[in-house]
């Protein structure tokens, strides 16, 4: 019977990202911009691709220029279903 409990306790699979956050300007929202390199299907040349997310940051602790992982969750808002999960690196100080 524990061992039930220990399986029904495991956390689901949820997809992670890893990005930096652009702009903290929203109250409890954080935009991140991820960044992929994949090669062109064709001419099997390495594009960078982006797109942004906004996930939900309860205390307003992450700050721009800081790099974070978020993971998917329930929908909060219209455009926010991402929340961060920890702070992979602080922003260096220019």
């Amino acid at each position: 019977m524990s061992e039930q409990q220990q399986t029904a306790a495991k956390p689901k699979n949820t997809r992670t990202l890893v990005g930096r956050v652009v702009s903290d300007k929203r109250s409890k929202t954080v935009t991140v911009l991820v960044e992929r390199r994949s090669a062109h299907e064709l001419y099997g040349k390495i594009v960078a691709k982006s797109r942004k997310y906004h996930a939900h940051d309860e205390k307003g602790e992450y700050k721009m220029g800081d790099t974070v992982e978020i993971a998917e969750g329930r929908p909060i808002s219209k455009t926010k279903s991402w929340v961060v999960t920890r702070l992979v690196e602080k922003a260096k100080l220019v």
